[in-house]
């Protein structure tokens, strides 16, 4: 991040980098790739993969590192967390409601925070993949709503590593230090051929999966393997809100 991208941060931006960077520095070994394909300027989404409770802090470092400033979309009974919920609001981090009308709110705010030039990252699966293996779940529509009506590109993202702090399969964290990690982004997802059309559920889900798939060929490549041929279906969910916004 250039010094005039640092001067801009204001203080409780830079409070959070405070805490968060030495941290990471410390407690990972980075492998970082593609990041040529975010873009400088304007806005965008992202859409990683999604298997630890340790992502969002490994994604936020990558995009930091890029000179870019992460807007999270996240589950807003985490903004009810003492400092935690203060420190997300001043960062500039986007609460939902899940299966709510407050939703359609949120869908608002992210609209706003890409004219804005603002890069949002949404995990489109919802929550941690239950694909025993780690692999991308299908995801909700909540991505390919908010690139059909703002026209933004869609990055895909994989991280592959943060398994080794916390597994979801297991429950155990390790604080062992200069674990390494492994973040990647792809080029733009190509959504051309749904531009203009009407957001109805057939177009946001096959949205979806062009962007879930792009995301699971990165994370082929990050892990050296050979893919599923299709997204995990995953267990029963409940419907996503209004925008189809759930986190």
């Amino acid at each position: 991040m250039g010094v005039a991208q640092r001067r801009r941060l204001g203080v409780w931006r830079r409070l959070a980098v405070m805490l968060v960077l030495p941290t990471m520095w410390v407690w990972t070994r980075r492998s970082w790739s593609g990041m040529e394909n975010l873009p400088p300027g304007g806005g965008f989404i992202i859409a990683p993969n999604h298997m630890s409770q340790f992502d969002p802090l490994v994604v936020a470092h990558y995009v930091y590192g890029s000179g870019r400033w992460p807007r999270f979309l996240g589950k807003a009974s985490i903004w009810k967390v003492p400092f935690v919920g203060f420190m997300l609001r001043k960062t500039q981090q986007i609460p939902v409601e899940r299966g709510s009308v407050e939703a359609v709110k949120s869908l608002d705010s992210l609209i706003e925070a890409i004219q804005q030039g603002g890069v949002v990252i949404i995990y489109p699966e919802g929550t941690t993949t239950r694909d025993p293996d780690l692999w991308p779940m299908r995801g909700k529509t909540g991505a390919a709503r908010l690139a059909l009506v703002t026209g933004a590109p869609v990055i895909p993202m994989a991280t592959w590593g943060t398994q080794q702090v916390h597994d979801v399969r297991t429950k155990k964290i390790s604080l062992k230090p200069r674990r390494p990690v492994s973040v990647a982004a792809g080029k733009p997802v190509d959504l051309s051929r749904w531009q203009g059309e009407a957001p109805t559920r057939a177009v946001l889900d096959q949205m979806t999966e062009a962007i879930q798939l792009a995301g699971r060929d990165l994370l082929a490549d990050l892990r050296g393997e050979t893919p599923p041929a299709e997204l995990y279906q995953g267990p029963a969910r409940r419907p996503s809100g209004p925008a189809g916004m759930s986190a």
